[in-house]
């Protein structure tokens, strides 16, 4: 069997990207489906179209819905690599990027103006995400020239505004009904906060891991040292957050852990520096969902977040990560809170993906319908 999809990048991810109308009827599931396109279980994905790291193992699958004011609905799904599983429990924030792109590169959606605007849905968390897009005199530019932090080559830009997000994996702002609460792992009570907003995430002082503000250079190798306490602590947050009935129930992708600190004093162009895991690693950037829960922990009183930056509201953010200084925004509109980022997206490949003939027959219809 052969399957069309576009090789994408979304932020400082990529992604690959199909339309769930192409998917027939047939017997496998998409949780066995994908890590066999991705070439999972295998560390290297050496079989499949996986890139072997948290951030370019994953997939959206696309539709149009009908009688709706969304243009694009969205399913984003998280291939494992060392274990054939796919985690639906989350969205993706970069690869959120190339909904916008791919509706208008595909003609869904016709460029209006200098910036055209597409409502999309995140069906995995019932998400609005507001995206605008660059169209410089109503077309994409000929050659796209926007930069970010953490990509070395130039996309178009897309903005990503998130509607209301507080609370749409879980319910609440703060899951646990308290700001701040206590984590008991490794034989330490560790002080955390479990924020839900773009994602679920759960917050610690970096201090607390005996990692030195003033050199976020040195985090990397301190936190590497510590994974399997955070992982304790992350699962223990996944329980108390109503994600997880067990601590072995927990996902591997939500929550995430978000280790901040006040920024060093040489370091004046960010309010709060950050590192955070994916898939229990270190992130080489920032999850942009988990970026939108730290922008509203840090606007929440009471938070480790907010005890960083302090009471006064700013319609900016600016986190300090290993890529660079990633900014957020927030502002009101029309009665919501739109909290969003800027990224940039661009189409690496329009190709068509051979499938084992084992699984070309029996490719599931229930991927076609993933995004109802």
């Amino acid at each position: 069997m052969k399957i069309e999809a576009e090789w994408m990048r979304g932020g400082t991810s990529k992604c690959w990207v199909f339309e769930s109308g192409q998917f027939g009827e047939a017997e496998t599931s998409p949780d066995a489906l994908l890590p066999r396109l991705f070439g999972s279980p295998d560390h290297r994905q050496i079989d499949g179209v996986g890139g072997a790291t948290s951030t370019t193992s994953k997939a959206m699958i696309l539709s149009r819905p009908v009688g709706d004011d969304v243009d694009v609905e969205f399913t984003f799904a998280q291939v494992g690599i060392e274990d054939a599983a796919v985690d639906w429990g989350s969205n993706c924030g970069n690869c959120s990027a190339v909904v916008g792109l791919y509706a208008i590169e595909k003609g869904w959606v016709v460029p209006t103006g200098d910036v055209t605007r597409i409502v999309t849905r995140n069906t995995n968390t019932g998400q609005i995400i507001i995206q605008r897009v660059s169209t410089p005199s109503g077309a994409l530019p000929i050659v796209p020239e926007a930069q970010m932090p953490g990509v070395p080559f130039p996309g178009f830009r897309v903005g990503l505004g998130f509607q209301d997000p507080a609370g749409k994996t879980t319910g609440k702002l703060l899951p646990t009904g308290s700001a701040s609460d206590r984590i008991t792992a490794g034989g330490t009570r560790w002080a955390v906060s479990m924020v839900d907003a773009g994602a679920p995430v759960v917050i610690l002082r970096a201090e607390d891991l005996g990692l030195d503000p003033e050199s976020y250079d040195s985090w990397l190798a301190g936190v590497e040292l510590q994974l399997e306490t955070l992982e304790h602590i992350r699962r223990q947050a996944a329980v108390r957050m109503g994600l997880a009935a067990t601590t072995s129930e927990a996902a591997r992708a939500v929550p995430k852990v978000a280790i901040v600190a006040s920024p060093a004093q040489s370091d004046p162009d960010s309010d709060v520096s950050v590192m955070m895991l994916s898939m229990g690693k270190p992130h080489p950037a920032l999850a942009i969902t988990g970026s939108i829960a730290l922008t509203l922990a840090a606007r929440t009183p009471g938070t480790v977040l907010n005890d960083i930056t302090g009471g006064t509201l700013q319609p900016i953010l600016r986190l300090r990560t290993p890529a660079g200084v990633i900014e957020t925004w927030n502002e009101e509109r029309d009665g919501s809170l739109l909290v969003g980022v800027d990224r940039t997206a661009r189409t690496l490949a329009t190709t068509v993906i051979h499938l084992p003939e084992a699984l070309g027959s029996a490719v599931d219809a229930s991927l076609a319908n993933a995004t109802n």
